[in-house]
Order: C-alpha cells, then sequence, then structure tokens
C-alpha cells in the first residue's frame, strides 16, 4: 500500500496521504513520497492545481514519534530530495482538504497551502509547545490572527474546525461527504482565470504573508536552546508510552531567569 497516493482530475492533481492506522503520521517514507509527488506536481505541463488531503480520520498527525525514537532524532528525517512545497518553491496553488485531525506537523502542512476547506469534525493542533523547548511562536503571527489567539495556539491549545473558520483560517466548512466536491469546486473556479493571472496572484499573496523578522529569528533560535535538550526526546518517549512526561526545565534551575533577549542576540 502505497503511503502517498496521487489521482488526476483533468488539471487538478489529488495528493492523498495514506497511513490511517497512524492518523498519517509523517514517516521518513511519506516525506520522501510527498517530495517526490510535490516536484512531479511542479514540472508537470498539464497540472496547475493541487488538493492535499488524507485518508481515514486524520488528515496528518505530524511527527511520527515512534520513528523519532527508534531513530534518535527529533523532529524527524527529512527527505533526501527537495520538497518544492515545503520550501516554497512551488508556483501552482494547493488547496486543503482537511478531513480530520491537523496536529503539529499536519497542521503546518495545512498553513502552507492557499485555501482551505474541513469538515466540521475535523481538530486542529500547534503541537511545537509540548514538544519543543520553544513553543509555535509564529504561526498566529504567518495566520494574521488577533494576539491572544496567537498565544492560544503557541501554547499548544486544540482549536475545532469552526473556531478555525471563525478567526478565518479556514475558508470553508462542510459535511464530510461535501469535502472533496468543495474542493475540486474551487479547483474549477481557479482553472477559469488566466494562467499567468493564477500563478501571479498566488506568488505575490504568498509575499504578503507576514514573518518574523531576522531579530525575531535570532531570538527564537537563542530561545530554543534556553532549556534542558533531554525534554526534546522525553515528550517523545512520553507520547509513545502513553505516560506523563518527567521534564527537566533547565539543567540549572536559574537558567529560568537567564533569558535572552533582543538586545543580547543583536
Amino acid at each position: 500500500m502505497a503511503v502517498v497516493e496521487t489521482e488526476r482530475h483533468g488539471q487538478v492533481l489529488v495528493v492523498r496521504m495514506n497511513r490511517p492506522e497512524r492518523l498519517n503520521a509523517l514517516s521518513h517514507e511519506m516525506r520522501t513520497e510527498l517530495a517526490q509527488a510535490w516536484t512531479d506536481f511542479r514540472h508537470s505541463k498539464e497540472l496547475e492545481v493541487a488538493i492535499f488531503t488524507g485518508t481515514g480520520r486524520g488528515f496528518c498527525a505530524g511527527e511520527d514519534m515512534k520513528e523519532s525514537l527508534q531513530k534518535g532524532v527529533a523532529g524527524g528525517q527529512r527527505p533526501a530530495i527537495e520538497d518544492p512545497f515545503m520550501s516554497g518553491k512551488l508556483e501552482k496553488p494547493v488547496i486543503a482538504a482537511i478531513n480530520g485531525f491537523a496536529m503539529g506537523g499536519g497542521f503546518m502542512l495545512v498553513e502552507r497551502t492557499d485555501l482551505r476547506v474541513a469538515v466540521r469534525e475535523a481538530v486542529f493542533e500547534v503541537s511545537e509547545a509540548k514538544r519543543w523547548l520553544l513553543g509555535g511562536y509564529n504561526h498566529g503571527h504567518i495566520a494574521n490572527v488577533p494576539y491572544p489567539i496567537a498565544m492560544e495556539m503557541a501554547l499548544g491549545f486544540r482549536f475545532t474546525a469552526q473556531r478555525f473558520y471563525e478567526v478565518g483560517f479556514i475558508n470553508r466548512l462542510v459535511e464530510a461527504d461535501q469535502l472533496m466536491p468543495t474542493a475540486l469546486a474551487m479547483a474549477d473556479h481557479l482553472l477559469t482565470l488566466p494562467p499567468a493571472s493564477r500563478v501571479n496572484t498566488v506568488h505575490m499573496m504568498r509575499q504578503m504573508r507576514p514573518a518574523p523578522g531576522p531579530e525575531m529569528q535570532r531570538l527564537a533560535d537563542a530561545l530554543h536552546d534556553h532549556g534542558a535538550k533531554s525534554d526534546l526526546m522525553e515528550s517523545r518517549a512520553a507520547f509513545a508510552e502513553k505516560r506523563k512526561p518527567n521534564f527537566k526545565g533547565w539543567n540549572d534551575p536559574e537558567d529560568r531567569y537567564k533569558l535572552p533577549t533582543l538586545d543580547s542576540v543583536k
């Protein structure tokens, strides 16, 4: 069974993650297959719009924690080939058809799409605060949502599809049997636009998305090292073993009060 399936609908490509028994968690094999699918889509002369979805109850549960523990690498192993969807080099629009849980890295896949349709049962979570020393500080900023909602996202709270629809993160909220028809209808609309207009407009809109500046990125890098690195793998072990994590926090308790600042990282 292929972990990534593709199907064509005229000029529309459907890319479907297919590990339903693991809620489509991102194994190294799946990352590699996705990179190949997006590369083929990018260079296709016939395909112009993609729909990104999953099989079963999950869109994507994010990092494959069991694989990370086996390999001893937090965050999962990246594919050897470039993934143009992840690198931002994909010039064609992508519509997310969110069929269920979109957690952690799965949420980040949704975040990279241009238009989003979700079933009412879908659940979203930015999980970085649960797995890393620095939480998902940038996701609410990128989504251009108000500060308290961005803070809620960064601290790992879960969101319903209804809530995300209300704050403008989701374009359409539909019943399960209308997910793919709605996504295909949106794709059909995109195909009515002049090709250069479609490509240029998507590119321009992407450039206008907020992003942390260089100073903020340096601060984020410093904060990512501010704490006990052992907690990275402990969070994953506790998740895999279905137990409460035993976090250390800081190697030296006094480090809690030695937070990096914008001035200190200049």
